[in-house]
């Protein structure tokens, strides 16, 4: 893996550096073993690379080594929470998330780590309130980028198997494009509430006040990282310039970006680039749930 981060060093890559495991702490013995030497390759190099991940949510639950991965200039991960509903998370046999998830999420932000995580609606045990549910714990755990989607079963799975049993198949979904309005079985949940109360989540969550104000709350808790190497300066001042234009001076909720852009100067100007990445993603998001909602 050092090798690979070489060769991208030497052919002149700065910025960001997606470390691709669908559960990077699913062998600690050997994660344990990378960190240190990954740490000290990025010290010894300048902090060439920010790294990203994907990892279950029980990382929270080893703070050694989420200290290793500050070390190493992880700025952010990627976490399938999914739902804060207990039945329906049994149901997805997500046993890793356990515990006080808010908690667990503020624990990984703590370490300098920016949470992005997926959601899903649709499952059996969701109450009529689910949509509500997502939404607050959305918002209380101020996560910015929430990919939150409608559960549709994928072939030759377990889920796949039991609707099929059950005789609840309405059609094959071989994209595993869950952000869609579009179910492939017969829900629990009347089908027409349920895309209503998806397109709801994705409406609130990315309108820009609600949207801006998650932003800086994990801007605020994830706090100083150890370099931000994603933009030079010419870069960084081209980014500007295309954002400021896009959102400050042609999009009809550019109030809600200068409100936002404006704090980022006086009380967090340490993450001034990030706070363009969020701005950036956050109008991308908030033009696919106006597409969501016409649909």
């Amino acid at each position: 893996m050092l090798a690979e981060l070489d060769t991208l060093r030497d052919l002149g890559w700065r910025g960001q550096v997606f470390i691709v495991d669908d559960n990077f702490i699913g062998n600690k013995k050997n994660v344990r073993t990378l960190l240190p030497e990954l740490a000290k390759w990025q010290k010894e190099n300048g902090f060439p690379f920010s790294l990203i991940t994907e990892s279950s949510l029980n990382l929270a639950d080893d703070e050694a080594l989420l200290q290793n991965m500050r070390e190493a200039n992880f700025v952010r991960v990627f976490i399938g929470i999914e739902t804060p509903v207990e039945e329906s998370l049994h149901e997805a046999q997500k046993s890793q998330n356990r515990g006080n998830l808010l908690d667990s999420v503020k624990t990984i932000q703590s370490y300098g780590m920016e949470v992005m995580a997926g959601f899903i609606v649709g499952f059996d045990n969701d109450p009529a309130d689910i949509f509500e549910r997502q939404i607050d714990f959305i918002r209380k755990s101020a996560i910015p980028i929430a990919m939150v989607g409608l559960l549709n079963a994928l072939p030759d799975t377990q889920l796949w198997r039991r609707l099929e049993r059950e005789g609840r198949l309405l059609g094959e979904d071989a994209s595993g494009n869950n952000t869609v309005c579009t179910l492939n079985f017969k829900t629990r949940m009347d089908p027409d509430f349920l895309i209503q109360g998806y397109q709801s989540i994705m409406r609130t969550i990315y309108s820009p006040r609600e949207y801006y104000e998650r932003a800086l709350d994990s801007i605020r808790r994830t706090g100083q990282q150890l370099s931000d190497p994603q933009y030079t300066h010419i870069s960084g001042f081209k980014a500007l310039a295309k954002i400021l234009l896009k959102l400050g001076v042609l999009d009809r909720e550019r109030k809600e970006f200068w409100r936002f852009f404006t704090h980022v100067l006086i009380r967090h100007r340490d993450k001034f680039t990030d706070s363009l990445r969020l701005a950036a993603v956050g109008y991308h998001f908030r033009k696919l749930s106006d597409a969501y909602g016409e649909s």
